[in-house]
């Protein structure tokens, strides 16, 4: 493959998204072809997911549950969307991938990190990013979603079923984020999200730089 696969993650809140479409919109102001995707719900069926999994209406579901929904839209959108357009050589960032399944259902709620792993390296085929791009925003969940809020997936606003979790488990989240990206070793960087949303894309864009220097 002849494409960058770029993948922008952090506990719900951090300003991913937002930095997600800053860094593709930069790029393709540069002149290069540029795909913008996310997970879940990048492909018909993955639209299906994730307004089951993030819907409040759908209730409790076991970990493990959860973490194969994720996988089973993972592997549609490996198949569907990332590695045709990485074969196009087009550059592409991605709002999620399997570090949020390994984190939230592997570290956060328990599963394990070598279940996770098995799990996503089953749904990737083995597919992994160029750079896994990590924000780090210390701070209670709640202050932090009423600066980056994801919409209800069914058009009612307020926060998601997964955001609606225990300020506890969100903690986890942050901290297992941080464990992930130290386990990737130079594939991934943490980014100190508390800076303004301008600091924090110039950041972005030094590391996103070195990667498409390759």
């Amino acid at each position: 493959m002849s494409g960058r696969f770029i993948v922008l993650d952090g506990a719900d809140g951090c300003g991913k998204s937002t930095q997600a479409r800053l860094l593709a919109d930069m790029l393709v102001d540069r002149g290069l072809s540029v795909l913008l995707t996310r997970e879940p719900g990048a492909t018909s069926v993955g639209r299906q997911i994730r307004r089951m999994l993030l819907d409040p209406a759908t209730g409790d579901l076991h970990p493990m549950a959860e973490a194969m929904l994720f996988c089973a839209d993972r592997v549609q959108h490996v198949c569907e969307v990332l590695r045709p357009a990485l074969e196009r050589g087009q550059v592409v960032v991605c709002d999620r991938y399997a570090s949020s399944t390994a984190v939230y259902q592997g570290y956060a709620a328990g599963l394990g990190w070598s279940t996770m792993h098995q799990l996503n390296d089953m749904a990737t085929g083995g597919l992994q990013p160029d750079l896994l791009i990590v924000l780090d925003t210390p701070g209670p969940h709640a202050a932090r979603t009423q600066q980056y809020a994801s919409p209800d997936p069914n058009g009612r606003g307020g926060p998601d079923r997964i955001e609606q979790n225990a300020e506890t488990y969100h903690r986890r989240v942050r901290l297992g984020f941080i464990q992930y990206a130290r386990m990737l070793g130079d594939r991934a960087v943490v980014v100190d999200g508390t800076h303004s949303i301008e600091q924090v894309h110039a950041e972005i864009l030094t590391h996103v730089e070195r990667v498409l220097q390759r």
